[in-house]
């Protein structure tokens, strides 16, 4: 009898009890809970909501759910964060893509419903795990789940070449959790995201105290963290002058805006000198040979009369059927740079397997480019040393460091040149602002931005904006910028800190259940 009443006290919800598949309100509610992250990232910036929108998910998964209820639940929720935090893809299919609406938008829900398979993995995989480790109730949603939710944005990071905007932790560049970046990294801080989210569920439950000194113990030690210094000045501060040409994006390749968008660039590049001068992504849209004459050569005497270094965005190619899209430099003592992005844009950049039927039904020019290195040198500009990295590739947080952890002389500066115009008014520029902060704090170095119409910015070593031109019009950003070297943990192991969290929290609740199910010696004596 006594054996008996300690095996119902320990027994966890039965799964089975709630079916194997939620109710189409159910589905809906988690779908919404999973869009109302959006409003967690920039321009919003209500980064507790997104704790709040965990917890109602990891709550309706916890509390007995089947793992294949599990998995409908987690598609749902992952497929209505994807649809928040990326439907600005629309605009650039339909509007300047030439996608027609209802294929725009069917393209759109497609792509929600395959990024919503990375939740269904961590809730269904979570769900298994607590079945078959028979977990009880806390450690199931402070050990496996959080680490499954990190685990998915991971994989969401590089699986078929990766998408990992709107990863859980760019929501927290200046929230307490801030302070683990430079050691976890963004997936780290999506881990811990969802512990103090499954610490809120633990109010639900007896142990609510113990959970919520938990929750209040992360924010502590991240905000500890955040003053620790990781990286240290580098040579003098240079100055720098990035630019933002405000060019239409519906004029960008258009043959009748060539003269004037060369016209602009040119004059806007030598208005003023300055040690480093930075013009965006494709700032010269088109390839050397199809430029004047004198066009790059005036640059080149440009930069020996006034002692600049220029950085800008133009295609380069290697052949007929190879060309880059890349960052050209020139120095002042005839110096030539040359960086050529590494991770491409499926569709924008590069035409995956079995999909040209769909590019072709676009306009969108220059959609095959070649790949560039993994690791590329950095441009010497006087005492520092800046990296470029082109567009989205500062969504890859792992790649940056990978850059500045094998690099022979690592950068001091980092600098983002982007074009997103390609997006409209939408959130697209604040994100990626946000994105660019993440790196900052990742590896302690200042991100320098140089973009077409937002946001053109200078981010110190700490993530936070020194400066920023306002979106949507021609302006020129001026400053001094003091480069950083040293680095950081994240920039020696990359995502191997988070991962080996990860594990050892496993760990803990394998051992949790494995001491629930061996019988203790009192049960086998009463027995």
């Amino acid at each position: 009898m006594i054996l008996r009443r300690r095996t119902q006290t320990a027994t966890a919800p039965d799964p089975a009890l709630r079916g194997t598949r939620p109710s189409p309100i159910g589905l809906a509610l988690a779908a919404i809970a999973g869009a109302a992250s959006l409003f967690s990232f920039e321009p919003f910036g209500w980064w507790p909501l997104q704790f709040l929108c965990l917890a109602y998910f990891f709550y309706q998964v916890g509390m007995g759910s089947s793992p294949r209820r599990a998995l409908w639940l987690g598609w749902a929720f992952g497929f209505g964060w994807s649809i928040g935090g990326m439907h600005w893809l629309y605009i650039a299919l339909n509007r300047f893509g030439g996608l027609a609406a209802p294929l725009s938008a069917a393209a759109i829900a497609l792509l929600g419903l395959y990024m919503g398979l990375f939740a269904a993995f961590a809730a269904g995989a979570s769900s298994w795990l607590r079945k078959r480790w028979s977990l009880p109730v806390p450690a199931f949603l402070l050990l496996v789940f959080p680490v499954l939710w990190g685990v998915s944005e991971w994989m969401r990071g590089w699986v078929f070449t990766g998408f990992p905007w709107a990863a859980s932790g760019y929501a927290h560049n200046t929230a307490p959790l801030a302070g683990f970046a430079p050691i976890l990294g963004v997936y780290g801080i999506g881990v811990l995201v969802a512990l103090c989210a499954s610490c809120l569920v633990m109010l639900t439950q007896r142990r609510r105290l113990p959970a919520l000194g938990l929750a209040a113990g992360v924010l502590l030690a991240g905000w500890g963290l955040g003053h620790v210094e990781w990286t240290h000045p580098a040579g003098q501060p240079i100055s720098v002058r990035l630019l933002q040409g405000d060019i239409r994006q519906d004029e960008k390749f258009a043959s009748a805006y060539l003269n004037q968008i060369l016209t602009r660039y040119r004059d806007m590049i030598t208005a003023a000198p300055a040690d480093l001068i930075a013009a965006p992504e494709t700032a010269i849209p088109v390839f050397p040979q199809q430029l004047p004459p004198d066009y790059l050569a005036g640059f080149g005497d440009y930069a020996k009369r006034s002692g600049s270094f220029l950085m800008f965005g133009i295609p380069l190619a290697d052949g007929p059927d190879a060309y880059a899209n890349s960052v050209a430099g020139i120095g002042p003592q005839g110096q030539t740079y040359r960086y050529d992005k590494h991770h491409l844009v499926p569709f924008g950049e590069f035409i995956p397997a079995g999909f040209r039927w769909f590019t072709n039904l676009m306009n969108i020019p220059l959609g095959d480019f070649t790949r560039g290195q993994a690791v590329q040198a950095p441009f010497a500009v006087k005492d520092q040393l800046v990296l470029p990295n082109v567009c989205y590739e500062d969504v890859f947080g792992e790649e940056i460091a990978r850059q500045l952890r094998d690099a022979p002389r690592p950068a001091t500066l980092l600098l983002n040149v982007s074009n997103l115009a390609w997006y409209g008014e939408s959130v697209a520029i604040p994100q990626h602002l946000q994105i660019s902060r993440m790196r900052s704090l990742e590896t302690g170095r200042p991100m320098l931005r140089a973009t077409n119409n937002g946001a053109t910015a200078i981010i110190d070593g700490r993530g936070n904006v020194q400066q920023v031109i306002p979106y949507y019009r021609q302006d020129v950003l001026t400053a001094r910028v003091q480069g950083m070297a040293g680095s950081t943990p994240y920039i020696r192991f990359g995502n191997l800190a988070f991962l080996a969290l990860g594990a050892l929290m496993l760990l803990g609740a394998w051992l949790t259940g494995r001491s629930r199910r061996m019988p203790k010696k009192s049960d086998q004596t009463a027995g």
